[in-house]
């Protein structure tokens, strides 16, 4: 049994990896346009904290605006990002719930704990280990970043280190004040 769990995580992995190898280079910097469409739903899945608990998305999905980063440890546009991610947290982490969910590509949650401990980002890090979070966002690389309303609708998507993360929150916030004085 354990045999066949550790050939259907590595091939979740290389599903993952193949996804991220084949994402041209247009997909990098699109904005809007990528992985699960805007007004979408998506199914809340329940992935892992680092330390192997089950962590159910519906916790967070549909209380309050949620942005979610799909994260590895060697991804150059999610460093790059990071300074971007950390400024909106700061700015706006009452009113949105920020997610990284690392996904299991060359990585394990052990050394994402140690890397952390060294070099720590102010919110969660959960384990996407199975890839069940990475087909229900439909993330098709890592830096991918989509943010879903207080409904629990998607509003934003994008990849790559150039994103414009305050201008994304903004949006969905304002509209959830026009929303909320209608």
């Amino acid at each position: 049994m354990e045999v066949l769990h550790r050939l259907a995580r590595n091939l979740t992995s290389l599903v993952v990896a193949l996804i991220t190898v084949l994402s041209s280079a247009a997909a990098l910097h699109a904005q809007d346009e990528i992985g699960i469409p805007r007004g979408a739903a998506p199914e809340p899945v329940t992935i892992e904290d680092l330390d192997g608990q089950p962590v159910d998305l519906r916790q967070w999905i549909g209380q309050k605006p949620v942005l979610l980063e799909f994260w590895a440890l060697w991804c150059e546009n999610c460093e790059a990002l990071l300074p971007r991610m950390r400024e909106a947290h700061a700015r706006y982490g009452d009113d949105v719930e920020f997610i990284a969910v690392s996904v299991g590509v060359n990585q394990t949650p052990r050394r994402i704990r140690r890397h952390l401990e060294k070099h720590p980002i102010p919110f969660r890090v959960l384990w996407d280990g199975q890839g069940k979070a990475t087909r229900a966002f439909l993330a098709p690389i890592t830096s991918y970043v989509v943010i879903l309303d207080s409904a629990g609708r998607v509003v934003y998507t994008g990849a790559g280190p150039d994103q414009n993360i305050d201008a994304a929150i903004q949006r969905v916030l304002a509209a959830a004040t026009s929303a909320g004085t209608e």
